[in-house]
Parts: C-alpha cells; sequence; structure tokens
C-alpha cells in the first residue's frame, strides 16, 4: 500500500511530539485542535498502526512513532535546506553551507580556516554555529547541517569522519598557586585543589569527570562557567585552577597574567575531525568545504 506524507502532516506530527500536548502543538501550527487530531488518526489509518500514545508526561510517539519523527525531521530539514540554499542563489550566492562546531574548534583554528575559503569562494555563503558536540551529531544525522567540527571523542557512527586539528590540555594557575612553577602535571595533581568547571555537560567535563573516577576522585569546581575567557578571569581572581585547551586560552592566559603548565596525560591530547553525511547527500559547495578544511589540517604544524 502506497503511502504519501506531506510537508504539512510531517510538520503537525513532529510539534505534537515536541509539545506532548494536542493543544499546545495546534495553538503553534495555528490549527484548530480538532483538526490536528484528526489529521494525526488519519496518518495513523493510512500506517496501520498508532503512532502516539499519551502517557504521565504527556503524548509521546509509540516505536512506529519514532521511526516517523525522526524520518519527518529529515525530510523537513532537507526540505529547508533547499529552501535556504534557492533563498542564497537568489540573493546573488552559489551556495551555501551550514557549519556547527564545538566552543574549542570555534576559539582555535577553524574560523581562520572558513575565512581563507570565502577569500577564494566569495559567492558562497557559510553559516556557522556553535554548538554541543552531541547537539552537532543530532544536527547532522536529521540533516540540518551540512559539516560538523568537533572533538573525535563524540560518537559519530553512521558519518563520515576525517581528522582535522589538534589541541593540548593544560592546567591554567595563577602565578603564585603551589602547582605553577611545575613544567608539567599529571591531572591525578590538581585533584587536591579547587577547580573551576567550564561549558556543563559538554564534552570536556564528562571526560574529566571520567579520568577522576579512574583516580577514585571527583573534581571539586567552585565555580562553572559557559566560556574559556570567563574561566580565565575566575582563575584571575583566585578562586581556582583550570583545565583548558592551551591553543585556544592562550592570549586569555597572557592577558590575565595567569601560567599554563601543560598536562602529561596521555589523553590530554585532542585530536578534532570534520563530520558529513555520506557524499552522495552533499551538495558540492560543501564538499568543497570539507577539501578545503581537509587540506589546512594536512599543512597544519602537529602540536607538539
Amino acid at each position: 500500500m502506497s503511502r504519501h506524507f506531506d510537508p504539512v502532516t510531517l510538520r503537525l506530527f513532529v510539534a505534537v511530539c515536541e509539545e506532548g500536548n494536542i493543544a499546545r502543538a495546534a495553538e503553534r501550527e495555528a490549527l484548530v485542535p480538532s483538526g490536528l487530531s484528526k489529521r494525526i488518526a488519519a496518518v495513523e489509518a493510512a500506517v496501520g498502526t498508532p503512532l502516539l500514545v499519551r502517557g504521565r508526561r504527556g503524548i509521546q510517539p509509540t516505536a512506529a512513532g519514532e521511526v516517523l519523527l525522526r524520518q519527518a525531521r529529515e525530510v523537513l530539514g532537507l526540505m529547508a535546506r533547499m529552501d535556504g540554499e534557492l533563498s542564497e542563489f537568489s540573493a546573488g550566492a552559489q551556495g551555501s553551507v551550514r557549519v556547527m562546531a564545538s566552543v574549542s574548534v570555534l576559539a582555535e583554528q577553524l574560523p581562520d580556516d572558513i575565512a581563507q575559503f570565502l577569500a577564494q569562494h566569495r559567492a558562497v555563503r557559510v553559516n556557522l554555529d556553535e554548538r554541543l558536540s552531541h547537539d552537532i551529531v543530532r544536527h547532522l544525522r536529521e540533516g540540518s547541517a551540512d559539516v560538523g567540527v568537533m572533538w573525535d571523542v563524540v560518537d559519530h557512527a553512521g558519518l563520515r569522519a576525517s581528522p582535522y586539528r589538534s589541541d593540548h590540555l593544560g592546567v591554567v594557575l595563577p602565578p603564585d598557586h603551589p602547582l605553577a612553577r611545575r613544567r608539567r602535571l599529571r591531572y591525578a595533581q590538581t585533584l587536591a585543589h579547587a577547580s573551576i568547571g567550564v561549558a556543563p555537560g559538554g564534552q570536556m567535563e564528562t571526560m574529566l569527570r571520567r579520568q577522576a573516577a579512574l583516580l577514585g576522585a571527583t573534581p571539586v569546581h567552585r565555580v562553572q562557567v559557559s566560556s574559556l575567557d570567563a574561566a580565565c578571569r575566575i582563575v584571575a581572581a583566585g578562586l581556582g585552577l583550570a583545565i583548558l585547551p592551551q591553543e585556544a586560552t592562550a592570549p586569555h592566559v597572557a592577558a590575565n597574567g595567569l601560567v599554563m603548565v601543560p598536562l602529561a596525560d596521555d589523553w590530554a591530547e585532542r585530536r578534532f575531525v570534520v563530520c558529513t553525511r555520506d557524499d552522495a547527500l552533499l551538495s558540492a559547495t560543501t564538499r568543497l568545504l570539507v577539501q578545503h578544511l581537509q587540506e589546512a589540517a594536512q599543512r597544519a604544524t602537529p602540536v607538539a
């Protein structure tokens, strides 16, 4: 039996799943609730199985509904990208690429690499967004991002990944800190001291907590902040040390009169990857940008 899902129906189904409530979804889509309910019932009749079920947390998708939700988001994402790229052409551009990157990547070489690419391809538009690594993977899988650049510790199964650049973690300290005169430090040596947490819920915090657990300890975060600059200012105020990427943090360390001591642990060198979906799903402009980033990585000097 052939089933046809129009974009409006897919959008309504996604709205119900995201809102968990027919009335809120109808208000969001400017419809009456009864009309939205009839549309969903018609879809379930066409599919031949329930797609939604009421639970304690409101309306939730069934197993079949999860499949439709994932595919609907992907289809709607592709349609939005198609509309966006065609709009770029009407504005004089010759293609656009949506790039999502983690905070460390954005604080290091990626903006310069993209600037070089745009200097060579002036009619191309690149939209650059900051996201957490697991969000980047989700957007890539759903088709709402073309390129993701992130730390390679995140699970990117099902995506194409190529090496990009690397950096090294270090310990940022006030100059009068007991550890500030060390040439190198092990992470274990920092755990007895108050520290600053950076980007709660991010990959680096998760990794540091995991490494601490392997040592039978728990990081003692006196303060938590969301940016590298804020972390350095808090360290300068004497509230603790911070584990930060050396390359991205160097200007902030110098500006605040701080000390950076490299971490000696094997895992302290971070490798970043450029992730995309399969080549067949990429535009020619996206493939050009990915090639440019790969070539920039090959030219880069390895981290000492």
